[in-house]
């Protein structure tokens, strides 16, 4: 009896001493900063304040649970997850298509469905982890010669091209350049060869005027423009003025007053100017100084990877984060254009939150798979 129970102890001091807290610490404090603001900003003039902030924080209870849980899970399960994820987002990505509900008046795309209890969801998000975890055992048979390199391709093709073409009918543009620049990241530490990205960046350059004439929306062309010509439509950049004025009110501690500056989707996409708000200019270089830590913890992760798919995989997944940081935060300060990418385990939004969380779990399970010495 007490052996079964010093057995029991010494496995649960393992996990304890596997769990890598360089990645988990950071993202808790990211969440708790996050909801600390949201309270801030939902209280400012939202009907169904505080239940909106209640969901955000059963999302943030439940994402960390199902985080524990996939890092529990004996690695080679992953590629498991990654295909009912993928086959998952694209059976729920044919549903919004043919569903009766739409958000596109308000988010300018089609990208939600309406769930029972959960509220609305977001389909594509599921899809940038699905694709990320099919692809990287793909790229890893290619590498190891189990398939052949046409092969091989010709199975990355198909399985981008489904869910791209359904995210590009929506259309959500944004979440198309997430996965993209995702996929250019593994392309990358796969080891394709240079100049295959310079063709691949030539073409991206030619490709650019028909993008512009026949692909983008005028609104869309508006919010490239707004960085680059300052005050040339300030109708278009009203967002953007308001969000440099809210950070500017923050000053080092954030704004006393109580009077905060008014900026549309203030609890989403312009998240970091509410940050500087209520926590001044220490909360923003908290954030970034939390965000880069993280995601370079990610990359140790990576770089000690036991498979060349595990290292993949944690790529992958970091591009996606990096993304979003770094766009979230350079379209507040009116560095880059203005697109609907929410700054991760800030932003309000339920699907985000877990789907972020899934993340984590993931490339916490790759870094336990190493301390534990899992195969």
């Amino acid at each position: 009896m007490n052996t079964g129970r010093s057995g029991i102890e010494q496995l649960r001091n393992n996990y304890f001493r596997a769990v890598d807290y360089w990645l988990i610490v950071p993202i808790l404090t990211l969440t708790m900063i996050g909801l600390y603001v949201l309270n801030g900003v939902l209280r400012e003039g939202f009907d169904d304040y505080p239940q909106n902030l209640y969901k955000q924080a059963g999302a943030a209870v439940m994402g960390i649970f199902i985080a524990l849980i996939i890092c529990l899970l004996e690695t080679h399960f992953l590629k498991l997850i990654g295909w009912a994820m993928y086959s998952l987002s694209i059976m729920l990505l044919l549903v919004v298509r043919f569903d009766n509900f739409s958000m596109k008046a308000l988010w300018g795309a089609d990208s939600w469905m309406k769930l029972p209890v959960l509220g609305t969801f977001q389909p594509s998000e599921l899809a940038k982890i699905g694709l990320v975890l099919v692809v990287a055992y793909l790229f890893e048979d290619i590498s190891e010669k189990r398939i052949t390199a046409k092969k091989g391709i010709l199975y990355i093709a198909i399985v981008y091209a489904i869910p791209l073409f359904l995210i590009y009918k929506q259309p959500d543009f944004g979440t198309a350049m997430v996965i993209v620049f995702s996929f250019a990241c593994i392309l990358f530490i796969w080891g394709l060869k240079y100049r295959y990205f310079f063709l691949a960046l030539s073409g991206v350059i030619v490709a650019i005027p028909f993008v512009w004439n026949f692909y983008l929306a005028e609104y869309q062309k508006k919010r490239i423009l707004s960085p680059l010509f300052p005050g040339s439509d300030p109708k278009a950049e009203y967002n953007l003025v308001q969000a440099k004025n809210a950070i500017a009110s923050g000053g080092l501690i954030g704004n006393t007053t109580g009077t905060y500056v008014r900026v549309p989707v203030k609890e989403s996409d312009f998240i970091f100017s509410a940050v500087s708000e209520h926590m001044g200019f220490i909360g923003t270089t908290a954030i970034i100084l939390l965000s880069f830590f993280f995601l370079t913890r990610c990359l140790i992760i990576a770089s000690r990877a036991s498979q060349k798919a595990y290292s993949f995989i944690v790529i992958g997944l970091t591009a996606g984060f990096a993304f979003h940081f770094i766009e979230n935060m350079g379209m507040c300060v009116g560095l880059l254009p203005i697109t609907g990418i929410p700054l991760p385990f800030i932003s309000l939004g339920g699907t985000a939150l877990l789907v972020n969380f899934i993340a984590v779990g993931i490339i916490l399970n790759i870094s336990m798979e190493r301390n534990l010495g899992r195969k």
